[in-house]
Order: structure tokens, then sequence, then C-alpha cells
């Protein structure tokens, strides 16, 4: 999956809103004030950030090498993902998809 595929599916997903508090090579996807997702915008292989559950976290830093604990982030909550083809489109997107549900859920225990 190409970097403008995953920004195009991150804007389409309910209620997001995109910042760039870092310059325009760091994109922070959120709802609210939760963010997400983090897209190197710059990089090649795509460099793509999200919020992960642990056990699925190790589960796949485990099976997939471009996997890995989240860069200069908490290392229990995010992953990253240097995508080299090892994870498929469906598969990023179930990514993007978990760690946006994961997002809500904090949004909501904080209500």
């Amino acid at each position: 999956m190409i970097s403008q595929d995953i920004e195009q599916y991150l804007k389409n997903l309910k209620s997001v809103k995109i910042s760039y508090p870092y310059g325009k090579e760091l994109a922070f996807y959120g709802i609210e004030n939760e963010i997400f997702a983090i897209v190197e915008t710059n990089k090649k292989p795509l460099r793509l950030s999200l919020l992960c559950d642990q056990q699925l976290a190790k589960i796949l830093k485990d099976r997939y090498d471009e996997v890995m604990s989240g860069y200069k982030l908490n290392k229990e909550k995010w992953i990253t993902i240097v995508s080299s083809g090892q994870l498929d489109d469906d598969q990023i997107k179930d990514l993007i998809n978990h760690s946006y549900n994961i997002a809500q859920q904090n949004l909501a225990s904080s209500i």
C-alpha cells in the first residue's frame, strides 16, 4: 500500500482530524484529542505508527519483520509498520481500524 492510499483511507474514517505539529513530514491522525495514527510522509518505504493492543502487537512483531515497537513512542501502546510488502493492504487497513477503535474506546472511557 502506498502512502497516498493509506492517507486517503485514514482521512475517510469518521471524525478524523489531521495535524502537523512538527512540520509536513509527520502527519498525526486523531479523533478529537486522541491520536491513533502517525504517518511519516517523507519516508520510503512507508512508515506508519498505530495504537495496538499489547497481545496483538507481540504476535505481529514475532510474525512480521516490518512490524516493530512504536518508534519514539510508548512501546506498550504503539507499533510502527515499515511497509515492505509482508502485510497486504487489507491487513494494514484492519490494523488502522483496530487503532481507530482503541482511540474511540479511550475517548469513551475518559468521559
